[in-house]
């Protein structure tokens, strides 16, 4: 009787060891998968399919031991939806990526001081989202009421997952921009040549546009300030350029400058009526706040600065210094 004791506690841990084995075996087995592999677990896919789908693959070798330890821990069969990028690592540690939802990130970046037509164009060739953006009635769409959508999309790198839509990335842009141009008109100066916070933004996309150095922002937005205190037109390049759209070839003419459309301040008094492109945090600040200055004039000195001048007299000075460069620069090559 003893013996018969002895022989089933032998084969009890026997079979106990071997269990471990396979355990540990099961937990430490990898998954052979390419480097940066992609996979997309579709809505309701269970965990017996998702093993099948990767023995399909040869990624593992069976399924039976996978499906054994989910019987014994049922949150391995919490699979959610999306888009995964798997790796050599453990098949559990996959798996558990897929419980947790470790979606793959994909990311859109907005510049300062790019223009709508090419934020437009960027997104629609964005990996992995859902393009539904509309044809007409865009600023409706993203921002929910009648807004021309130029320069209401902030300046930054804006994550989503795959079969995120293409709106919903450009309404957090939008919600962003919002948020930070509210915050920026509560700490406005208190008296500026305008009335409203769009007026604001419209300004900031010209002092974006205009800005070669950082730096020089707060200047950029005090001569604009300036100018318009004074009645002056702005006579700036940059509205003249975006009134041009489509027609401008790289190269802005004297006649470009003559040409009368709703943007070219050297024909209209005050704003335009919409920005010109998409303003950075800095440029909505130094609109909002610009600093207190005598300068009314600023030329390119062809280092990425600008001189800046009190009087037309000075100013056409710079202008000529500026010339004397481009002729020197020209020689040299």
């Amino acid at each position: 009787m003893l013996r018969v004791i002895i022989s089933i506690v032998l084969l009890a841990l026997l079979v106990t060891g071997i269990g471990y084995q396979q355990l540990q075996s099961t937990i430490n087995s990898t998954l052979a998968v390419p480097e940066n592999t992609l996979f997309a677990v579709k809505k309701g896919t269970g965990f017996n399919q998702l093993c099948q789908q990767w023995l399909a693959k040869k990624w593992l070798e069976g399924c039976f031991r996978y499906q054994v330890l989910a019987k014994l821990d049922p949150s391995l069969t919490d699979l959610k939806a999306g888009l995964y990028q798997l790796d050599e690592g453990t098949v559990l540690a996959n798996i558990r990526r897929i419980n947790q939802g470790q979606q793959v990130s994909f990311s859109f970046t907005i510049i300062e001081g790019q223009m709508l037509r090419d934020v437009l164009s960027n997104i629609k060739v964005a990996p992995h989202l859902q393009q539904n953006l509309q044809a007409t009635e865009l600023g409706v769409q993203i921002t929910g009421v009648e807004q021309h959508l130029e320069g209401w999309l902030f300046p930054d790198t804006y994550h989503y997952h795959a079969n995120d839509s293409a709106s919903s990335v450009l309404k957090r842009a939008y919600q962003k921009m919002q948020s930070v141009l509210d915050d920026a008109w509560s700490q406005r100066a208190d008296v500026l040549p305008y009335e409203n916070q769009y007026q604001a933004l419209i300004l900031a996309s010209i002092i974006e546009k205009e800005t070669g150095l950082a730096s020089e922002r707060p200047l950029i937005a005090s001569v604009f300030s300036n100018r318009l205190n004074a009645n002056m037109r702005l006579q700036t390049d940059p509205t003249v350029i975006y009134g041009l759209g489509e027609d401008f070839d790289g190269d802005i003419k004297r006649k470009d400058l003559t040409t009368y459309t709703p943007y070219n301040t050297y024909r209209i008094n005050g704003l335009p009526p919409t920005p010109i492109a998409m303003p950075s945090k800095a440029a909505i600040l130094a609109a909002v706040n610009p600093p207190e200055s005598d300068y009314v004039y600023f030329v390119a000195k062809g280092d990425g600065s600008h001189q800046f001048s009190k009087t037309l007299k000075e100013h056409n000075k710079a202008v000529q210094d500026y010339l004397r460069y481009l002729k020197q620069l020209n020689k040299l090559d």
